[in-house]
């Protein structure tokens, strides 16, 4: 990557000098460390201001509520040449290529485009637990169970404080009429988050037989296009702002 190859020049930059400044070159070990450590903190937040000036534009265009499905559309496709440019820098930073094809593989999903958000979902961040989970809905959708589980796992597992990614990875099982590995979920969820009520009451109506019920989680549960939404739907950003975070 290219932030790590500049920080890298600039310690041995700095070691040099100290070296022709008369002192001996494990003399400029500490500086040379130093100074790469901090070029490569300016470097990387440098890129990171840029990639959340992108996420910024697309959050601000998505945020209101569309008028039609063509304007939904028009929205988000918009929004992902947006988010394409933030692409070049794939070769300066670590993980921003995979963030950003998660940000576009859930817009795509979004708006139905499921071929498009896969191509993309393919490329993302595994750590991007929204992405993980709509990549296992949409692995539902096309009924490859054991992909579905294993897209879901992953994000249970990097979004296990996230009451969401277990209640659509139970919702998923129990459609497939696979109720105790639906309970088996959400217990580990529970478990994970023992203050969340909305967990344990999703729990509950698996335990008692009842229908699992997926209001508590509006409105993101709509992201998923797994049930039809009200007459009114939520605004597309769905109350979940993007936002990078550069992974070191």
């Amino acid at each position: 990557m290219y932030n790590v190859l500049i920080s890298l020049a600039v310690g041995i930059v700095v070691a040099l000098l100290v070296k022709l400044a008369g002192f001996s070159l494990w003399a400029g070990l500490v500086p040379g460390l130093i100074a790469m450590v901090i070029a490569f903190i300016l470097l990387a937040r440098r890129v990171a201001a840029r990639i959340q000036a992108l996420m910024t534009t697309v959050q601000q265009d998505l945020q209101s509520q569309p008028t039609s499905q063509k304007d939904a559309q028009g929205r988000v496709e918009r929004a992902v040449k947006t988010l394409e440019k933030g692409l070049v820098y794939d070769k300066w930073q670590f993980m921003v290529g995979p963030e950003i094809h998660a940000q576009i593989g859930m817009l795509k999903y979004m708006v139905k485009d499921l071929d498009g958000a896969k191509s993309h979902f393919d490329k993302s961040s595994s750590r991007n637990y929204m992405a993980k989970a709509m990549e296992g809905a949409l692995y539902y959708q096309r009924k490859d169970f054991a992909a579905m589980k294993g897209a879901f796992e992953a994000a249970v597992k990097s979004g296990k404080k996230e009451s969401i990614v277990w209640a659509v990875y139970a919702w998923c099982l129990l459609q497939n009429k696979e109720k105790d590995e639906a309970q088996r979920v959400l217990a580990r969820g529970v478990e994970e988050n023992p203050k969340d009520e909305r967990l344990k009451t999703s729990l509950s109506q698996i335990q008692n037989d009842k229908r699992l019920k997926m209001k508590p989680y509006e409105p993101m549960w709509w992201q998923f296009g797994l049930e039809a939404p009200p007459p009114m739907m939520p605004p597309m950003g769905g109350g979940r702002r993007m936002q990078f975070t550069t992974r070191r």
